[in-house]
């Protein structure tokens, strides 16, 4: 079990033991199958994992949004190891079991809308998104997919489709899906109209008014799929204005609006969803990562006539809404609740951009602070003039941080976006080291580029 209450490091990284595997790994494991911190995990709770060296680090990744409620939670271990002594996995689309209603009846119940709503299960992000779209044309009739430039929505045919990075996750992977089409974020920081909010008027939400009597027409698109928060493409969070602009069009023209939750949602930006801060009500909402706890599973809920849109037998899977994640899910959303990791995640996130100010007030390289919740992004730049994208030192950074017991992600469509998805759980003392270790991690790289850009100095 792990003992410590923060890292400690106590090999070269990657140690010995994990080095061995990785040459295993390279031998066995396709290419293509990429790794961020290369270590092989021993155990993990909390906000710690410890790998097989005996190293310990503080997870600031998460698992990439999983862990909202940290790893290995009690309450879903007991509910796993209960359901595992009553059966595994019966599949739903041959013998039906409780857990399946029962998580969909709460899914209904906690999920925004005061509407009637229904929800289906499935394995994965992307595979939540693939049934989404695929019940919104059966709905309308119609055929064409809408997103959002800066969008992430999975690997599959469909979903890299409609997701806006090209390498890696595009990449030598064609021909893509046909009838899908980008529109504006509201990416502030970069806009990519040159305004400036909110004397914009919200021009980016704006322009697909013009689409969609222009370039395309509303009979053509069956719906929009939009992340509250973009996640690769560097944790963005537009105006509140932008998405009920975005729902009106939709709801103008016969649009189904799809709200893809899977990594801001079940605590993650202060609310349960992150769209609620935007004071939208979706027709359909996806939802996936941390919803289990690890286990996998995801979710798609919407109106009710929506989603009986399709042809029986024409949504889900076999592996769709398996038991073990079904309970899991039960007891993550019941912690959330009862430990209060909504508003523990707001208090986390204050302290957090407090901290990153701080460092923005230190280091010109900084030129963006933003999130809600504890869903925060640290954008650097080489210039705060031009904004010219500063990659290469984000990867020195986390690189750094990583040799120091910290794990991070970059994100951003140019990786110069640190992100923040620490468990909930994180205590005080494991918070403040991982930013610790960050402010160091921007001082030495600096110094290790050789970068025109210096610390500002304060007086």
């Amino acid at each position: 079990m792990i003992k410590e209450n923060s890292a400690k490091i106590v090999t070269e990284i990657p140690g010995p033991k994990s080095k061995e595997l990785i040459s295993k790994r390279q031998k066995y494991v396709a290419k293509g199958v990429g790794c961020s911190a290369p270590i092989f995990v021993d155990e993990a709770k909390g906000a710690l994992i410890k790998d097989i060296d005996g190293n310990v680090f503080v997870d600031f990744a998460g698992a990439i949004g999983v862990q909202n409620i940290g790893h290995r939670d009690d309450g879903v271990v007991e509910a796993v190891k209960a359901q595992l002594d009553k059966y595994i996995h019966p599949s739903f689309h041959v013998n039906m079991y409780e857990p399946y209603i029962n998580l969909a009846e709460k899914l209904v119940e906690v999920t925004p809308g005061d509407y009637a709503k229904k929800a289906m299960f499935a394995n994965s992000g992307a595979e939540a998104v693939e049934n989404a779209i695929k019940i919104a044309r059966a709905y309308t009739k119609k055929a064409g997919v809408i997103s959002l430039q800066g969008s992430f929505h999975g690997r599959t045919n469909m979903t890299m489709s409609i997701t806006s990075k090209y390498k890696p996750y595009k990449n030598g992977f064609g021909p893509f899906s046909t009838e899908t089409y980008k529109t504006d974020a509201a990416y502030c920081y970069r806009c990519p109209l040159g305004c400036k909010y909110p004397e914009c008027g919200i021009a980016c939400a704006e322009k697909l008014r013009t689409m969609l009597k222009t370039v395309i027409s509303s009979d053509m698109i069956a719906c929009l799929i939009a992340e509250p928060v973009q996640g690769e493409g560097g944790f963005v969070v537009p105006p509140k204005e932008y998405f009920k602009i975005l729902q009106e069009i939709c709801n103008e023209n016969g649009i189904v609006f799809i709200i893809d939750e899977v990594q801001a949602g079940f605590a993650r930006t202060g609310k349960l969803f992150a769209h609620e801060h935007f004071d939208v009500e979706a027709d359909i909402v996806t939802m996936s990562k941390s919803i289990a706890n690890g286990i996998p599973l995801s979710a798609v809920v919407g109106k009710a006539e929506i989603m009986d849109a399709a042809c029986v037998g024409g949504i889900g899977g076999t592996y769709g809404g398996s038991p073990l994640g079904c309970v899991a899910a039960l007891k993550v959303i019941e912690k959330i609740k009862n430990d209060k990791l909504c508003d523990k995640s707001r208090k986390m996130g204050e302290y957090i951009i407090k901290r990153l100010n701080a460092m923005k007030e230190k280091y010109d390289v900084i030129g963006d602070v933003r999130g809600l919740g504890s869903m925060i992004g640290l954008e650097f730049v080489k210039d705060r003039v031009t904004k010219e994208p500063y990659g290469e030192l984000v990867k020195q950074i986390t690189e750094y941080c990583f040799k120091h017991g910290v794990i991070f992600l970059n994100a951003g469509l140019f990786g110069n976006v640190v992100r923040f998805l620490p468990p909930l759980v994180i205590t005080k003392e494991q918070l403040d080291y991982g930013l610790n270790v960050l402010d160091k991690a921007i001082d030495i790289s600096l110094c290790k580029q050789n970068s025109p850009v210096k610390k500002k100095i304060v007086f």
